[in-house]
């Protein structure tokens, strides 16, 4: 075996891969969309503690906003349940009371003077507007079906609400230019994405004293990590609520008597303070990445600083 093709010193090595990773993303807040979906992994034993208790999502979400200024939750990441239950979620006629911005993963802040014209209703060609979702620096985002949905939904609400209660989009993703971007170095100019991601929230929504919707993938949205939410956390603590779903947890088939969401009417909501659920590790809920040490050892799991429960950093809650 040979690790050639991972040049450079073993941390700079593990921090590529563990980046690479996060790029997929999809926690603090919620617990079951759907029943848990069985994967081929070791299934994690049950720890001693309260049950969760479930409530219906759509409610305890509308009310979460009453409370904090940003409802953070996974979109686009293979999830179809979820997405449909965020384009439900966006439908519903009480959204516009409770949400002012919508921020996205999806999203190349480049295009934000294209974007903001075409959700306000005005005539802008289609083409363009995908630039926004095609053109990011995540290859994922262009074949996004939840994505080539969402923008032109946003558009058709607000051609429907009065000027002052029409949603605004707002793009997170680092402002990447592929006609001038040609080499990798180019590329890493704009590989920090939490850095622009918080840089959006903070500027137009936090310092307005604006409420926002935040659709990223769960790694961009920890308490206490190096992440999006967590940059803007320094100067806006306390403002966020995360939401998560149970999409990895291997509990067996959904229809198991071991599935200990079984009884769960979806979509539904729990918050998992003092559970159970906030004993267990993250390995309980994404698979760990595989990381390459210095001398081309494989490891199949998380970086020490994310061996933690679930309960010492990130949630309240979960779908």
């Amino acid at each position: 075996m040979s690790c050639l093709a991972f040049d450079g010193a073993s941390s700079s090595r593990s921090n590529r891969l563990w980046r690479a990773f996060r790029s997929w993303g999809p926690l603090q807040l919620l617990v079951a969309v759907v029943p848990a979906i069985s994967h081929a992994q070791k299934k994690p034993t049950k720890p001693a503690g309260a049950e969760p208790k479930p409530e219906p999502a759509l409610s305890a979400i509308f009310a979460a906003f009453d409370k904090y200024e940003v409802v953070g939750m996974p979109e686009t990441h293979g999830m179809k349940d979820l997405d449909d239950f965020i384009l439900s979620f966006i439908r519903n006629r009480f959204f516009p009371e409770k949400v002012n911005d919508i921020e996205v993963e999806c999203g190349n802040s480049l295009y934000q003077a294209v974007l903001d014209p075409y959700i306000a209703g005005e005539d802008v060609p289609f083409a363009e507007v995908q630039k926004v979702w095609r053109n990011t620096t995540q290859p994922m985002c262009g074949t996004s079906g939840f994505f080539e949905q969402f923008f032109p939904l946003v558009r058709a609400i607000n051609q429907k609400l009065p000027a002052e209660k029409r949603l605004r989009v707002l793009a997170g993703d680092p402002p990447i230019d592929w006609d001038q971007a040609k080499t990798i170095e180019d590329y890493r100019n704009f590989f920090n994405r939490d850095a622009s991601i918080a840089s959006v929230m903070e500027k137009e929504v936090l310092s307005k004293h604006r409420k926002a919707l935040m659709l990223f993938g769960t790694f961009h949205l920890f308490h206490g990590a190096p992440d999006a939410v967590s940059i803007y956390e320094k100067d806006y603590p306390n403002v966020t609520f995360i939401i998560t779903d149970s999409g990895y947890f291997n509990v067996g088939s959904a229809a198991s008597s071991e599935n200990p969401f079984i009884s769960w009417q979806p979509p539904s909501l729990a918050k998992i303070k003092n559970t159970w659920i906030a004993d267990l590790g993250l390995d309980s809920f994404f698979p760990p990445p595989i990381m390459i040490d210095q001398d081309c050892h494989a490891k199949n799991e998380f970086p020490k600083e994310l061996q933690k429960s679930m309960g010492r950093w990130w949630m309240p809650s979960f779908i």
